[in-house]
């Protein structure tokens, strides 16, 4: 029995840590299947997980295969068994569309040849750029039926609640994201007609045909080609239609797959969005598919986390993304990642990636303290691409477009071989799968600060190109939603030792009781509805630190300043850098003694005696940034790409009502730290170094030292978990400066990260003697201290007597 609930998953009433592992099993040989279930489970994994491509199973049409008749590699149920025999769950994904550089996005070809209709078309009546088809379109879903009545009829009897091994299955893959990434909505006759008819449900027939009056006059074709004068509003219900279309397809694959017997296992939408090692655009697929796994119970929401290295550029970035889906879950939904990248990132089969060892290690351990409860690396062993039996003659007939073989990147090659970036994989892996019934139970402890999140900023997967208001509008949104935001503000958050969530103050409501502070990117864009929310948090005693531009407009681009007014301001512009003017900003008010920067953007004030100035434009003094009070709250707004100032950040966040709990006083910033608690208080600290040199530290919760005052240090790269009030069977660890490897009744194993550790220990027990410890008794605390070097040997045994 699988159950979902309290941000946790529960298998047969136990909560669970999945570590899943992918692998192709249709690009291995059968007989090397085995091999690489082994070392999925040498690097500490639970779980196995596949997509099943239709285009393998079904290359001609009617003719199914999923026993291995035509080729021994692809007995779906084979595999799926052979990992039950090892003790592994398993996670299906099987499409309809799954990516994975194949031919069509996994379509066979025949669907596309018998079916012209749903390949779609886009702006001004063009064919999309992208191998996508139309979702909606009748004979589509009918053809997905059948496939799915087939890979249905081999997983309904091999379902965890049946006594088999499938614990989830995923509906399609990254949907959406084919025609965003190509700025390309599906615009067939299918959709837009579909589209007109829920404008006509959505608003009544005079606000209609004041929106778009050619739509009572038959003339769809202006959908597809926009003027400006209705662009704007256009974009937006367009949008809203499109997470409304993408949840009715979810939905329609969801009752295909429990019409044919498959229920009572979470249903997952995975979400795109990272490019180029950062995360700025993941909220795009966020806001494309919130509405899609939020529409009812039984649904899960799974990352897409392809961000390289974990490092001092981009560790922000994965904190937000995933503080992002976490604020518009539902309240039982828990965070998973269904392609958690991993490996060395050589994707050109050229050794262009290089990714240091520590990446994957990283992001699964801020994952993890994030509460994420299901982590599937992808992928973990790469494979071969076989020849079509129908060839197309399109350069290699494979089923692929990557060559012959597929996952260079992976840590585990196509033969087999495991690469660099294994063993410090398994080992992160191990070490969360070692306290995984502790982990799977914690929260992430949170100070009283959340990251605003608003899910339209995000809505800029199709611009129409020839849109000049658009294109302001999409410039702004772009330039203030993130980036800066993310860099400076969310960055210095965190090195600060803020622990902070999101909050989706578009969708939901927002509570200064639950929620203090608020830490607000902003546009010159923002809905009039989302401006009144901020205005009445405020009045009733929130605090709101703004980066970016005080909004002026509503998404539509029509005037809206309900905010400004609130606040005593009135903008009078913007001041931007040329090649000839160099502009700069300079602190003022409780912010002074700061250096003057430079800066390529600000936006200017007019303030009245409710506002302070903090900042101001050498040589004009004009205000660009300010404190002021409104109601019983306060904002304090930076309008201006004011640089990652820690200092500065932490003061006002201060002055908003919102204290770091965590502090460390190295030298060096550069430090990630949360923390992790269960209901009883026991704890996890974690910690990790971004940067590629030790350091040295003493660690403070609410202004206290931690570890009795002892320095901590910290090595280059590393990530620990240091568990505090931990209980393992007879024994507290009160706290201890070594992981936990593995727990059993008479021992304990930790891996030792200081020259010397310490383990404080709780316990009516015994510690035997060793000559790789001493040990202390000090009242009722029994101190175990490593005689090893942690860079010596790492390995320590704690004896129980």
């Amino acid at each position: 029995m699988i159950e979902i609930t309290d941000k946790q998953i529960f298998i047969d009433g136990k909560p669970q840590i999945i570590m899943c592992g992918e692998i192709h099993y249709y690009r291995i040989d059968r007989s090397e299947w085995q091999d690489r279930i082994d070392k999925l489970k040498d690097a500490g994994c639970n779980a196995a997980a596949s997509y099943v491509p239709w285009l393998c199973h079904e290359e001609v049409e009617g003719k199914i295969d999923l026993e291995g008749n035509t080729r021994p590699e692809l007995d779906l149920a084979g595999f799926i068994d052979l990992c039950a025999e090892n003790d592994l769950y398993f996670f299906l994904r099987p499409g309809p569309f799954i990516m994975a550089e194949m031919k069509n996005e996994g379509i066979p070809y025949w669907v596309i040849d018998k079916h012209p209709e749903i390949v779609p078309v886009t702006w001004d009546g063009k064919q999309t750029l992208a191998k996508t088809l139309d979702y909606s379109a009748p004979s589509f879903l009918e053809e997905t039926k059948k496939w799915y009545a087939a890979v249905m009829e081999v997983a309904a009897p091999r379902l965890q609640p049946n006594r088999g091994n499938i614990i989830g299955v995923q509906l399609d893959n990254e949907v959406g994201m084919l025609s965003w990434v190509s700025n390309c909505p599906d615009l067939t006759d299918n959709v837009v007609d579909d589209f007109v008819g829920w404008l006509q449900e959505r608003y009544d027939e005079e606000t209609l045909k004041d929106r778009y009056p050619f739509i009572l006059e038959g003339n769809y074709s202006a959908i597809r080609s926009p003027e400006d004068n209705y662009a704007a509003q256009l974009h937006f219900d367009l949008g809203y239609y499109m997470r409304h279309r993408f949840a009715k397809y979810i939905d329609t694959l969801r009752s295909y797959a429990e019409e044919f017997g498959v229920r009572d296992v979470p249903f997952i939408v995975n979400i795109h969005g990272t490019g180029g090692g950062r995360g700025f655009t993941y909220p795009i697929g966020i806001s494309q598919l919130y509405e899609s796994y939020t529409q009812g119970p039984g649904y899960l929401s799974g990352s897409d986390i392809y961000f390289g290295d974990l490092n001092m550029e981009s560790f922000q970035d994965l904190y937000l993304i995933n503080g992002f889906m976490d604020a518009v879950h539902r309240p039982e939904q828990p965070l998973t990642s269904v392609e958690f990248n991993c490996g060395d990132g050589n994707f050109g089969n050229n050794f262009s990636g290089r990714l240091d060892p520590s990446a994957a290690d990283f992001k699964a351990r801020m994952c993890i303290a994030q509460g994420n409860r299901l982590i599937n690396y992808y992928l973990l062993t790469g494979g071969k691409n076989y020849r079509l039996s129908d060839q197309r003659d399109d350069g290699n007939d494979r089923i692929a477009s990557t060559g012959e073989r597929h996952g260079f990147a992976a840590p585990i090659s196509p033969e087999g071989e495991l690469n660099y970036t294994y063993p410090r994989m398994a080992r992160s892996i191990q070490t969360i799968m070692a306290v995984s019934d502790k982990l799977a139970v914690m929260n992430e402890e949170r100070d009283d600060v959340a990251f605003a999140f608003i899910p339209d900023y995000y809505m800029t997967e199709a611009c129409y190109p020839n849109s000049t208001r658009m294109k302001e509008i999409y410039q702004n949104l772009e330039a203030n939603r993130s980036t800066a935001a993310w860099e400076n503000m969310a960055r210095a958050m965190l090195l600060k030792g803020f622990r902070y969530g999101a909050a989706d103050i578009q969708n939901k409501p927002i509570d200064p009781v639950e929620t203090p502070v608020l830490a607000v990117p902003s546009a010159c864009y923002m809905a009039r509805e989302v401006q009144e929310k901020l205005v009445s948090y405020l009045s009733d005693g929130g605090g709101v630190l703004l980066y970016g531009e005080v909004p002026l407009y509503d998404m539509e681009g029509n005037p809206c300043h309900l905010l400004a007014d609130a606040m005593g301001v009135r903008s009078t512009g913007r001041r931007l850098a040329g090649p000839a003017y160099d502009l700069s900003v300079y602190a003022d008010g409780w912010a002074q003694d700061r250096a003057e920067i430079r800066v390529h953007k600000a936006q200017i004030f007019e303030t009245g005696a409710q506002a302070e100035p903090l900042f101001r434009v050498y040589g004009t003094d004009e205000t660009c940034g300010f404190d002021t009070k409104v109601g019983r709250g306060r904002a304090i707004v930076i309008a201006t790409p004011y640089t990652c100032d820690l200092d500065l950040f932490t003061k006002a966040l201060e002055k908003l009502g919102a204290k770091a709990g965590l502090k460390n006083d190295s030298k060096y910033h550069g430090v990630f730290m949360t923390s992790t608690a269960t209901e009883q208080g026991e704890r996890f600290l974690h910690l990790l170094n971004l940067d590629g040199f030790d350091k040295e530290m003493h660690l403070y919760e609410n202004d206290v030292k931690l570890f009795d005052g002892r320095k901590l240090e910290l090595q280059a790269k590393e990530g620990i978990m240091l568990p505090i009030n931990l209980t393992v069977g007879e024994v507290t660890i009160h706290y201890a400066t070594a992981e936990i490897r593995n727990v059993q009744s008479d021992a304990i194993h930790f891996r030792l990260t200081q020259s010397e550790d310490v383990m404080a220990l709780k316990t009516d027990r015994q510690v035997a003697p060793s000559e790789d410890y001493t040990v202390q008794q000090e009242e009722d605390m029994t101190y175990v201290f490593s005689k090893k070097h942690a860079k010596v040997d790492d390995q320590l045994t704690v004896i129980l007597q």
